[in-house]
């Protein structure tokens, strides 16, 4: 992959657009905030609209697919802009799809097992989903030791409170959450709001490293 996800900001917005209207808007606040890796997810019927948008108006932004489950959501999302693509799990032919894409992605795993084949298929940069729920930093620090080569966005779950605790982990590069996307500031289309949160979101690496110091 020419694109590694996982270094490009410590958090990746979730988002989940009812109205493609929202989605420049929006991904512009993001940006500003310091998040430019921006997950648009396909559980909408405004999904691929928004993609489309975003890659359309706000170049600077990287938006991607989120929620990707099927071989032809793979197409249609690379044909709306999308570049790069999340799965909350995989099959071979979701693997196959994603990997003739040409863009980077995520395949998301939950146990052991399913790490390991993916290992065992050349993809080493990993979606833990649910993160919370699948065993949280306890987990993922358990699998560090005995496979270190794999890289995880672990997503699911997580808020500012227990994000650093995550990045800290030798084996993930970034997170992903909603935190950023309060429920009443979309509703208010409070995109300033969105960009502060943002901003305190993208800080939080950096905070990480004084402390470790």
């Amino acid at each position: 992959m020419s694109l590694s996800l996982l270094d490009l900001a410590p958090v990746v917005p979730v988002v989940v657009i009812e109205d493609a209207s929202d989605a420049v808007p929006l991904a512009r606040a993001l940006v500003a905030g310091g998040l430019p890796a921006i997950e648009v997810t396909l559980r909408t019927e405004a999904g691929l609209d928004a993609i489309r948008a975003i890659s359309g108006a706000v170049p600077e932004a990287v938006v991607g697919a989120g929620t990707v489950v099927t071989p032809e959501q793979v197409t249609e999302s690379v044909r709306a802009g999308a570049r790069f693509l999340v799965s909350p799990g995989w099959t071979d032919a979701l693997l196959a799809a994603m990997r003739a894409s040409g863009v980077p992605f995520l395949p998301g795993v939950s146990t052991t097992s399913e790490v390991v084949a993916l290992l065992e298929r050349g993809v080493r940069e990993m979606k833990f989903f649910p993160a919370q729920a699948a065993g949280g930093t306890a987990y993922l620090r358990s699998l560090a030791g005995p496979l270190p080569q794999a890289r995880f966005c672990p997503t699911g779950g997580i808020g500012p409170a227990d994000a650093p605790e995550y990045l800290a982990l030798p084996n993930v590069g970034c997170v992903g959450g909603t935190w950023m996307l309060p429920a009443d500031a979309l509703a208010a289309r409070d995109w300033a709001r969105v960009e502060t949160l943002a901003r305190e979101a993208a800080a939080l690496r950096h905070h990480l490293r004084s402390a470790q110091v």
